[in-house]
């Protein structure tokens, strides 16, 4: 593992307009591993006009190419794929088996699947007497965050690059060693000069010029709620295209003819992975009143198992925020099963798994979202008050529902205000959409449908 002192910019490191640097944290043992520079306006300019440059030759590279260098690119993450995991593990603290298996795992099928998708997506139709062509967008500004730090950067590069278009990233200040190994995939992938830039550094100094600046056609962002609207509002007056991946607090609804200790298993793990540091996680656990506290001692004794076995969060303001919350939780009158607001250990970020009974739906731990290995459960009287309450929040994003039929699972999804919706513990689909509903976002990622947010339509009449 090894930091760059410089950026990316136009197929090589070169050395950043100041001399300011980041430094990145073991969040196990709080030690310094490296070191990034904290890029300026001046270097997020620089990277743009790259990207600009750049465009118009990538634009015209016929799909076959562009799909036979994002093969090139997956070809490389899998020779690095233990590179990869070492790098997440070091600097975001993920347990290394999770590392290797999600961290560089998922990445790598989802470059697949956009060099395939690349191959075969039809770029040009006939609609009556017109022909549409679809065409790049054009400069693509992409702002990652740092909870999945590879595949965030991934799920933004690949469609771009098999849309045409040509990409700026800027990676979150966290995690900044796994983009400069992403950086070098790229170049020995053979991805021409200026296709691909990355500038590290703070979100309110590069990540802001990078969403402001002038020349960028589309700003590609995953993070909090409440930058996206900043974002949404600085591309808004630009009349600039937005793709928003944003908050959530997702609902796992538990239907009365369930197997509930599979759904209650299944959910706890999904809340514990990654130390509870995905926005999709399902962190609200509705129960039926009937089968209310076998649930609660089941989600304990799942969540108790874990102890030591989940990774630290990401940073010591991190670790700060999820305590705040577990507090809240317990101000507010909720009742404390399993963890709490102690350090789990003396030295790293580490949160113990933390499991809330008796938690009810206007509760601040109901409604914002932790980030952190804490599980609400709420209770239901009937499926209209079930509904009610996975849908009474500003989100959006992902949820689950348990039934003993399928049929009956699916109609109750069908209703959630939501993007994604796993049914009976339905795997990961590396091909499907995945975006949210409300204050989740704007846009998809994945598969066709986030190739689509890279390409915009013309139409030619005869």
């Amino acid at each position: 593992m090894k930091s760059h002192d410089g950026l990316y910019i136009d197929g090589a490191w070169r050395p950043a307009a100041g001399r300011d640097v980041i430094e990145v944290v073991n969040p196990v043992d709080e030690q310094v591993i490296g070191r990034v520079p904290a890029g300026t306006a001046e270097d997020v300019d620089t990277a743009v006009r790259a990207a600009r440059a750049a465009l118009p030759a990538w634009a015209a590279t016929p799909p076959a190419e562009r799909a036979a260098r994002l093969t090139a690119l997956r070809d490389v993450l899998v020779a690095r794929k233990d590179e990869i995991a070492e790098t997440v593990t070091a600097e975001l603290g993920a347990p290394l088996p999770f590392s290797q298996t999600v961290h560089a795992g998922v990445p790598i099928a989802v470059a697949g699947s956009y060099a395939e998708l690349a191959a075969t997506h039809v770029f040009e139709e006939r609609v009556g007497n017109s022909t549409v062509h679809h065409e790049p967008v054009g400069v693509v500004g992409a702002i990652t965050p740092w909870n999945y730090p590879l595949h965030q950067i991934v799920a933004k590069v690949a469609p771009a690059l098999a849309a045409g278009c040509t990409i700026v990233v800027k990676p979150a200040e966290d995690t900044p060693l796994t983009a400069q190994l992403f950086a070098e995939a790229v170049h020995e992938a053979g991805v021409p000069a200026g296709v691909f830039n990355l500038v590290t550094g703070l979100g309110p100094v590069a990540g802001q010029a990078l969403a402001e600046h002038p020349d960028v056609d589309l700003v590609s962002f995953t993070g909090s709620t409440a930058v996206g609207r900043k974002i949404g509002t600085v591309a808004g007056a630009a009349v600039k295209k937005v793709a928003l991946e944003l908050g959530g607090k997702s609902a796992n609804v538990i239907l009365p003819s369930a197997d509930l200790a599979k759904a209650v298993n299944v959910g706890v793990a999904n809340v514990m992975s990654n130390s509870g540091q995905t926005c999709s996680a399902w962190t609200r656990m509705l129960v039926h009143t009937d089968r209310y506290e076998e649930a609660v001692e089941l989600a304990a004794a799942a969540a108790a198992k874990y102890g030591d076995r989940i990774g630290p969060v990401v940073s010591a303001r991190q670790q700060a925020r999820v305590r705040g919350y577990i507090e809240q939780g317990l101000a507010e009158g909720a009742r404390l099963v399993v963890g709490g607001a102690e350090p789990a250990r003396e030295t790293g970020y580490f949160v113990s798994p933390t499991v809330f009974a008796d938690v009810t739906p206007e509760m601040t731990i109901a409604q914002e979202e932790i980030f952190g290995p804490v599980l609400t459960i709420l209770r239901y009287a009937d499926e209209e008050d079930a509904l009610r309450i996975a849908n009474g929040t500003v989100y959006g994003l992902a949820g689950a529902v348990w039934a003993g039929d399928e049929t009956e699972a699916v109609a109750f999804a069908r209703r959630m205000d939501t993007g994604q919706v796993d049914i009976n513990g339905g795997r990961f689909n590396p091909s499907a959409p995945f975006g949210g509903y409300k204050q989740s976002g704007v846009g998809r990622e994945l598969g066709a449908h986030g190739l689509a947010e890279y390409l915009q339509t013309k139409s030619l009449q005869f």
